[in-house]
């Protein structure tokens, strides 16, 4: 347990990227409400995840996490959450198949649903009203009823997560997970393209494995190992009142763990030393992660790694990279080489994303495939420079057939954007994107463990 916490102690140090709340009373009583609620997820659950981020820090596994960049109320729906899932189930599949590791899967789902902005506010037409911070705070029309902070609706995204979180807890123990399903992942849209051939060889290759398997006897029913798959969720610790809320004493170990996901990280915009995220995520039992930007210092990295794992414990801190494709291999090294020098037991992460934003000539907000794969092998190229462990992957994705990044094998382009773009908030990749990344990272992995080059072989 962190020394002198509190999960409210937080509330007296100076904290951003929080909204305007009208009115104090409402939103006190919804914090109690949710104080009152059942947790999301358990202690047990958090501790489990833990121990294999610890075998991913030390490079016998791999952290896979992805999901939506942020969740909404307007397209909450079954199908939505299986298609990511499926899809987030076939990038480990190749990333396993590919690498000979474990693949630690984390999806971005059942609580991202706040997220920092650029600007407290937006004006449009002369019209000035506060910036959409998520469907936790506030609505993304441009109307003043819609903009204003409205507590209850962390009530809704509490609703919603609980929802979300059962339908994955079956889908990963309930059948849907079995590798014998593998062949069934593959979504209509990307099996009929050449990357769905792809997919559909290496699962070819995998079901004679499994039929092998069964004839050696370990099959669904004897080896559970084969039927269900481990699953966690995370999200942006932002909102700290809906975070506190759902904070708990775990009765075994008699220490306080954030039950509103199994893994909160803190992003670059809110990673302040003397700042109220820092403050509150310090003393959570949880695997955490901070977001690390290219305005991030050596010096300022080793005293965040003190204070959120003072221990030195592997699997409790992940530093997700989020750098830019042009800057990656000169802004990682020094981060890595400090942290190694001190032995600071740290999981890195690559989040080629959200450093590679930008506006298309016909002003949407996107990502250009190239340069997101640029990012992710500046990541691996720096660690083989420094002899550290390329740990994990930090995408924004999604199930959908949407046209919101640039390039790919689809090869979608500016003017295509328009046609399904439909995020609210980030640019993500689709499913076929998502899947051709996999098979890129996969390809990487495999070169850094000497494997055979035979797996990634063209189609």
């Amino acid at each position: 347990m962190a020394r002198n916490w509190s999960p409210e102690g937080w509330r007296e140090l100076p904290i951003l990227q929080q909204p305007n709340w009208p009115d104090a009373a409402p939103l006190a009583k919804t914090e109690a409400r949710l104080s009152d609620s059942p947790p999301l997820v358990f202690a047990g659950e958090a501790r489990n995840l833990r121990d294999k981020l610890a075998e991913a820090c030390e490079g016998r596994a791999f952290l896979l996490q992805g999901g939506d960049c942020a969740e909404s109320f307007a397209e909450f729906h079954a199908d939505n959450i299986r298609d990511t899932f499926r899809v987030l189930m076939q990038m480990a599949v190749v990333l396993t198949f590919g690498a000979k590791c474990p693949v630690v899967k984390v999806g971005r789902l059942a609580g991202q649903f706040a997220k920092p902005r650029s600007a407290d506010t937006e004006t449009q037409g002369g019209v000035t009203l506060p910036a959409y911070r998520g469907d936790m705070i506030n609505g993304m029309e441009f109307e003043s009823s819609a903009r204003a902070p409205d507590p209850e609706r962390l009530m809704h995204a509490y609703n919603q997560s609980a929802a979300t979180l059962n339908l994955l807890r079956a889908f990963a123990q309930g059948g849907y997970a079995d590798l014998h399903q593998v062949q069934r992942w593959n979504l209509g849209f990307v099996a009929a393209s050449p990357l769905g051939e792809r997919y559909k060889d290496l699962a070819d290759r995998l079901t004679e494995s499994l039929d092998f398997m069964a004839a050696c006897g370990l099959t669904s029913e004897t080896t559970p190992q084969i039927r269900e798959t481990e699953f966690y969720t995370s999200h942006e610790a932002l909102i700290l009142g809906y975070e506190q809320a759902l904070t708990r004493i775990d009765s075994t170990s008699g220490d306080w763990y954030a039950c509103s996901a199994h893994m909160l990280w803190i992003g670059d915009r809110t990673r302040q030393l003397d700042g109220a995220h820092v403050e509150f995520m310090r003393g959570v039992g949880n695997p955490i992660a901070i977001k690390a930007g290219p305005s991030l210092e050596a010096d300022d990295l080793m005293r965040l790694i003190d204070l959120l794992n003072p221990e030195n414990q592997p699997g409790r801190l992940t530093v997700i990279a989020r750098m830019g494709a042009d800057k990656v291999e000169a802004a990682l090294p020094p981060l890595i080489r400090a942290a190694r020098g001190e032995g600071r037991k740290v999981l890195w992460a690559c989040d080629p994303m959200h450093g590679n934003t930008i506006k298309s000539s016909n002003g949407y907000k996107t990502r250009v495939f190239d340069n997101i794969l640029s990012e992710v092998s500046g990541f691996f190229a720096a660690h083989r420079a420094e002899g550290s462990h390329p740990g994990g992957v930090h995408f924004e994705m999604t199930g959908q057939d949407v046209t919101e990044c640039l390039g790919g094998a689809q090869a979608i382009t500016e003017e295509g954007l328009s046609d399904r773009y439909h995020t609210h908030c980030d640019p993500r990749l689709n499913a076929s994107q998502a899947l051709e990344l996999a098979f890129l990272i996969a390809e990487r992995l495999q070169a850094e463990r000497g494997g055979e080059a035979r797996f990634m072989q063209a189609s």
